[in-house]
């Protein structure tokens, strides 16, 4: 990637420019994906690394200087969140033994110290409105390209089906499909937040 195309992306990731996000997903997750799997050494880990990495990257570019190449940072990132995956894998494994040997095994009624948040207690709106875009934008990286391009197209820049349609080179039908699967897939993601959300209002 060029120096000034790189500069560009920076750009408009500052920017929070949501075809940037699908841009950087696009030139960087497969590379992404293969170094996180040198270390956690199993495919759905890695692809959870993938989608942490582009949140991270996404949520903190205007940490980036420019000293480096931005996917020198990228990998950087990419290094210490696999190794981060591992240490938590790593330790939870430890205390599943740990509690099949002593019979501590947490009882069903008990409260876990990994529940969700209770959402329903917030009352600064500024505050949901601002994890709901930081989820939207997470849910949206991790979308497989081919439902993510038609969800940028028509629900974030508000192109028309036939001009997302020409803009892919598909027919509209096609369109409307991986458009309503793309859709599909962001609800179930986005289900836990705030009790369930409708995303149908958020692209109409």
């Amino acid at each position: 990637m060029g120096d000034q195309n790189e500069s560009a992306l920076v750009e408009r990731l500052r920017e929070r420019d949501e075809h940037a996000v699908a841009e950087l997903a696009s030139l960087y997750g497969h590379k992404i994906f293969q170094l996180a799997f040198r270390y956690v050494r199993n495919n759905e880990d890695a692809e959870e690394v993938v989608q942490d990495v582009l949140l991270k990257v996404f949520r903190k570019i205007d940490a980036f200087r420019g000293d480096s190449a931005l996917s020198s940072w990228i990998f950087r990132i990419t290094f210490n969140t696999a190794m981060s995956r591992l240490r938590r894998t790593r330790a939870m494994r430890q205390a599943e033994v740990s509690d099949a040997e002593i019979g501590t095994a947490t009882s069903d009624n008990a409260p876990s110290a990994f529940d969700p948040a209770d959402w329903s207690n917030l009352a600064d709106d500024a505050m949901l409105r601002s994890e709901l875009r930081e989820r939207l934008a997470a849910a949206v990286i991790g979308l497989p390209e081919i439902y993510r391009e038609p969800v940028i197209l028509r629900d974030l820049n508000g192109l028309s089906t036939e001009q997302a349609s020409t803009k892919l080179q598909i027919k509209n039908q096609t369109l409307k499909s991986r458009l309503h699967r793309g859709r599909l897939l962001l609800r179930e993601r986005l289900s836990d937040f705030a009790g369930g959300l409708s995303m149908r209002p958020t692209y109409a």
